[in-house]
């Protein structure tokens, strides 16, 4: 293989894992999780987020035509299992965990994958609502490892500050209130930064410094303060956390721009546009309602509580509604409004059959 491949590829494996520190723990694995990258298949691109600036087809082609018949029955391998590995957790009720499985199996059990029934061995060790910690301590009783909690957790935190995740969506394609909710949840979760004139996408160098130069007064006071804490993660204003969502593409897994019949509009604009709007104190319970103060807009989610990408140096927060200073209510005239629909329940998975690795 030559040097510039292999260059390419340390890149690539760079961008994935993210903390250098990583890279040095996984030894040999970050060699597989460079195979999975290089793969054709668009869920295993997607596995781990961020913007390749690379031609990963093309590269993927150069690749193989140095690979050994050994290593392409390798890619295959992996491949087969990557996708084992989504279908089973879907399955199995966890759609949402995917991703942290898929990791698992290439950060440290890709030796075992060949073990009988490893794809339910790795299901098995999910349950919902667990910590990493409870995860990989499963992990371990399970396939006699000694994976750290803090490795996995290091991997995990750069994936998901990046990842829009729409599992949960009722309708990923049909603009709703309560996917806008779920949107709103998951970036709060993530911890999305706050730079101004942003709308969801992953705060990039190059996007920074566009709108650095576009905003300069808005942005310029604040700029050693984003670069420490917002740039490689996705970021939002208050309006752009809205729109991301209706800018959103599920297919594509993208954001993109005044699509899907929203219009690029400011927080009062959308006051203004709105039909369906109230006093602040005559809000009915509805999730996914907009509520509004002059030049700031924020994303009501139920029992009181409110998701705003708040400022700078805050980043998307969950705040209480009350006490904010909000003035008004109203319905997002660009989405439909639905009702919450039964959760559908997580079904029991059961233990697995206790087999030594050698």
């Amino acid at each position: 293989m030559s040097g510039a491949i292999g260059a390419a590829l340390k890149k690539i494996a760079t961008m994935i894992l993210t903390d250098s520190r990583v890279l040095k723990k996984v030894g040999m694995a970050v060699l597989v999780v460079i195979v999975a990258v290089l793969m054709p298949i668009t869920a295993i691109l997607g596995l781990f987020s961020g913007e390749l600036q690379i031609d990963i087809e093309s590269l993927r082609r150069t690749v193989e035509e140095n690979l050994t018949a050994e290593e392409i029955t390798m890619l295959s391998g992996v491949e087969g299992t990557m996708e084992a590995i989504e279908t089973a957790m879907t399955e199995a009720g966890f759609p949402s965990k995917v991703k942290e499985a898929q990791v698992l199996y290439i950060m440290a059990l890709y030796d075992y994958s060949n073990q009988p029934d490893f794809v339910a061995r790795l299901v098995s060790c999910f349950r919902a609502g667990q910590t990493d910690a409870q995860l990989i301590d499963r992990v371990n009783e399970v396939f006699g490892t000694e994976i750290l909690v803090e490795d996995f957790t290091d991997v995990m935190d750069s994936i998901r500050t990046t990842d829009i995740n729409d599992a949960y969506f009722e309708n990923p394609a049909h603009k709703n209130n309560l996917d806008l909710v779920a949107w709103a949840k998951a970036a709060e979760e993530a911890h999305w930064g706050y730079v101004w004139g942003t709308f969801g996408r992953i705060l990039t160098e190059g996007l920074f410094q566009s709108k650095l130069e576009q905003y300069p007064e808005d942005i310029g006071e604040y700029e050693d303060f984003i670069r420490a804490n917002w740039v490689g993660g996705r970021t939002a204003d208050c309006i752009g956390l809205i729109k991301g969502y209706s800018w959103y593409d599920p297919e594509t897994g993208d954001v993109g721009y005044a699509i899907n019949g929203m219009p690029d509009v400011g927080a009062n604009q959308m006051n203004d546009l709105a039909v369906e709007k109230g006093p602040i104190d005559t809000i009915p319970e509805i999730p996914g309602l907009l509520v509004w103060m002059d030049g700031h807009i924020g994303i009501y989610i139920g029992d009181g509580q409110v998701i705003e990408a708040m400022g700078t140096l805050y980043g998307v927060v969950q705040t209480e509604l009350s006490g904010r200073g909000w003035v008004t209510w109203m319905k997002n005239p660009y989405i439909d409004y639905i009702e919450e629909t039964e959760p559908t329940p997580t079904p029991d998975i059961p233990e697995p059959t206790m087999v030594p690795f050698e």
